[in-house]
């Protein structure tokens, strides 16, 4: 029985750029524990994202020493560049990918990967949000990684848990068939391939894990979650304009946007560019007499009511008054979200530009609305007219 296991292959892709103290030590440390551990024939590849220290001559000597161990080497950064290069080759059963500094608790590996070797899964994930799963880290971190899940969950409508932990694994035929498929190169790529999979309905299996935070991570939080949103505007754009159909088993179909979001989303766009123009105008006109962030408020309110009303008629199909005081003191609280956004961008160029010409505010209040705008929209669909809320009121 040992011998049949052993001949089911698994790779674990390790992507690294400059991470010449980490990875002689982590690599060893992964390897020893699959050799002692797992059951299962394995090969851990080294992904060299073009580093530019001493990470490529060390994964060679690791590669020199110890058996099923390989180096890759890149000459352009992205971690998703790297998992396309190793995966779309790979000729193993399952191939995986963890973080370097092996965050995630090893011993959810063979969780992780069982349910592919089996059949019963394609894709596989580790999550840090499941109610027994033992993360250790800090509040900006938790705060951003449950704000992002949040919103995949809302506005793309995600069932999987924990789009952003290091630790994933999938069937590599069905992986290679998707690979064409997905766009991103960086930080985005497996939350893309996470949704294109799910749109197929393709089985996702979640592991609980042991996570402890890296406090030596050099990830940008700012910028890898504006790339993030960026990729999330992509799919979605995508998606509108067709399903995209991959060579995936027969059972699976096409992707799709949540049931309604086809149709909103054109229509609040509309509603959305007309409100804006009112806005800027309003704004414009307001700001001869007086300060910038008290004309945004006034604009930002006026324009808000008329903006919740047509959204209620035209975006989310409710008419009567039952409900309108509601909805719109509910929309009131949607407002003064993206009221604190554009104001605290409006004080932002205050302070770095104290003499902003009215060109600068102007481009100030249209960047900041745009988030505003985003936020708005995952509010009102999914609460402020969420139709269940109205059936519960019926009840």
């Amino acid at each position: 029985m040992q011998t049949a296991l052993k001949t089911r292959l698994v790779e674990v892709v390790v992507p690294v750029y400059n991470e010449q103290r980490a990875l002689p030590v982590s690599i060893r440390r992964l390897h020893a524990y699959l050799t002692d551990t797992f059951p299962y024939g394995f090969r851990i590849t080294i992904a060299d994202n073009a580093s530019t220290d001493a990470t490529w001559e060390i994964a060679e000597r690791l590669e020199r020493e110890l058996p099923h161990v390989r180096a890759v080497r890149l000459e352009a950064k992205g971690r998703g560049r790297a998992l396309r290069r190793v995966w779309a080759a790979s000729d193993a059963d399952v191939v995986a990918y963890m973080d370097v500094d092996l965050s995630t608790g090893l011993d959810a590996f063979l969780p992780l990967v069982a349910p592919l070797l089996s059949g019963h899964s394609d894709l596989a994930i580790g999550t840090r949000l499941a109610r027994n799963a033992n993360v250790v880290r800090g509040p900006k971190r938790e705060l951003i990684s449950r704000a992002y899940n949040l919103l995949l969950r809302s506005a793309m409508g995600a069932g999987f848990s924990d789009a952003q932990c290091g630790f994933k694994a999938g069937r590599t035929e069905v992986v290679q068939a998707l690979l064409p498929a997905v766009e991103d190169e960086e930080w985005f790529f497996d939350t893309e391939l996470l949704l294109l999979a799910e749109g197929h309905d393709l089985r996702i299996h979640e592991v609980p894990v042991d996570w402890v935070d890296d406090p030596d991570s050099r990830v940008d939080i700012l910028r890898t979650t504006l790339e993030d949103l960026r990729g999330m505007a992509r799919v979605a754009r995508r998606a509108l304009s067709g399903p995209v159909r991959t060579p995936v088993p027969s059972r699976v179909r096409a992707a799709r946007l949540p049931g309604g979001m086809a149709r909103q989303l054109p229509r609040f766009a509309v509603i959305g560019a007309i409100s804006t123009a009112a806005h800027l105008a309003l704004f414009v006109a307001l700001r001869l007499v007086t300060p910038a962030v008290v004309a945004n408020a006034v604009a930002l309110v006026v324009t808000a009511v008329a903006n919740t009303a047509a959204n209620r008629r035209f975006t989310f199909g409710v008419t009567g008054r039952a409900g309108a005081l509601r909805h719109q003191l509910e929309g009131g609280l949607a407002l003064a979200v993206g009221l604190l956004l554009s104001t605290g961008g409006l004080a932002l160029l205050g302070r770095l530009v104290p003499d902003a010409s009215t060109a600068a505010e102007v481009t100030a209040v249209v960047v900041t609305n745009a988030l505003a705008t985003l936020v708005r929209f995952l509010l009102l669909r999914a609460w402020v007219f969420n139709p269940r809320r109205a059936k519960e009121t019926v009840r």
